[in-house]
């Protein structure tokens, strides 16, 4: 709204208002508001909650050898969170930009999504919480819409780059004159540097463009998916999920930046995308309200973010990576995400297929991964046979959740380095 206002007051020369059309002080701006609006708000918020007692059911106290009991820590913290984003959002985001109104609803459709599961949780007392075939239809709700919105929408162009050799100065990288729909996204490690969704589709022959659409909506149902339940599953220790999304949504800010400028994405051999400069705003109101959030969330926590926050967060992650055509990278930049669930996937595989033999056993100490670093031998099950047992010394939470960090900043850097690398 602000944006519009001075865009409007620029046309009677009021001093100062063209620097509202600047992408980087709106961006930087609203990472500062998002911070001291998570930061004030949370605090109020985190008091509302212990007052009204909306506090999460005891977590299981077995999972950490330092005996730390973690009762009457208010959940539903991911409330900060949405609204440490949108308030910034629209404040300072061009609100008829496609590109923004998508990343608005994917938050607002994640939030009462994982808003429900806290609910039942805490008011209902179960610990189930939402049934999963409820959560899957929420989510493969809103990959499908962002999916035939990203389809249907004339708004959604990118000009596609290309590689021209010359003679004596070597390859050029120019874009297309004219924006126009595109089906390729940017791959890792290939020269090319593009896959084209009507390429991997080109055995339905004339049809091949039609099926090639079909195939990146469903691409955008499986990432949104797969995405936002891997952040829900690395959200199990103080200041993980959000430590660990506040990384990758730098990574992401940086990718969008130079995907929305010409001479930045034409350097990189990168498909420059109209309009996506406003998901640098976006990008940076999320990192602010996940760091102004860490402020309570980190070890010990005064707050967990619940389903709200980590449904949400990886959603926002999700989406954001489909709109720039960077999908293809986030195994790459969500690896912490991607080995929390196929940790869980294998040890359920794998004890299943000792049950049918009567056998217990299974991979992994405990899962998702971060829980098999915490756990001591004498907590095992004395009847069941594990195939991997370390660590043997449990490490303290704190610990782990930084080393997780860590990982994820390396990740992040590798990310944006294959762009140069093909």
């Amino acid at each position: 709204m602000l944006y519009y206002l001075f865009r409007f007051l620029e046309q009677f020369g009021i001093s100062g208002a063209r620097i509202w059309g600047y992408i980087s002080f709106r961006a930087l701006l609203a990472l500062i508001l998002s911070l001291v609006i998570s930061a004030w708000f949370g605090e109020r918020f985190i008091k509302y909650l212990k007052r009204k007692q909306i506090t999460e059911t005891q977590r299981d106290s077995k999972t950490d050898p330092f005996g730390v009991k973690k009762i009457g820590v208010p959940s539903m913290g991911g409330i900060i969170i949405i609204v440490s984003i949108l308030i910034p959002v629209l404040l300072l985001g061009r609100l008829r930009n496609i590109y923004l109104i998508l990343m608005v609803v994917t938050t607002l459709w994640l939030g009462f999504l994982g808003g429900m599961d806290d609910y039942i949780k805490i008011f209902h007392r179960n610990k189930e919480g939402l049934k999963g075939k409820y959560k899957i239809i929420g989510q493969v709700g809103i990959g499908l819409i962002v999916g035939l919105v990203l389809w249907a929408s004339p708004d959604v162009k990118s000009n596609e780059n290309i590689v021209l050799e010359k003679q004596g100065s070597g390859m050029v990288v120019k874009h297309r004159a004219e924006a126009r729909k595109t089906l390729k996204t940017t791959i890792p490690f290939v020269k090319g540097h593009n896959l084209d969704y009507s390429h991997v589709m080109s055995v339905f022959g004339k049809h091949k463009v039609a099926a090639g659409w079909v195939l990146f909506v469903i691409m955008t149902i499986f990432v949104v998916t797969a995405v936002s339940n891997g952040a829900n599953l690395n959200d199990g220790m103080d200041g993980m999920c959000a430590g660990n999304s506040a990384i990758i949504g730098v990574a992401l800010g940086i990718l969008a930046y130079v995907s929305s400028h010409v001479e930045f994405a034409a350097y990189l051999n990168i498909m420059y995308i109209p309009g996506s400069q406003e998901l640098v705003v976006f990008m940076c109101a999320f990192i602010g309200a996940l760091v102004g959030f860490l402020w309570y969330n980190a070890y010990p926590a005064q707050v967990f973010m619940g389903d709200t926050g980590s449904l949400t967060i990886g959603g926002i992650i999700g989406v954001s990576a489909i709109i720039i055509h960077k999908e293809l990278l986030l195994p790459i930049l969500c690896g912490i995400f991607f080995v929390e669930s196929l940790s869980v996937i294998m040890q359920v595989w794998y004890y299943k297929l000792g049950k049918r033999k009567g056998v217990k056993q299974r991979i992994f100490k405990r899962t998702p991964i971060h829980d098999n670093f915490r756990v001591t031998d004498d907590q095992l099950d004395s009847d069941c046979t594990y195939l991997i047992k370390s660590p043997h010394s449990p490490k303290h939470e704190g610990k782990i959740t930084i080393r997780f960090w860590i990982i994820t900043v390396i990740l992040a850097v590798l990310t944006i380095i294959t762009l140069k690398i093909r």
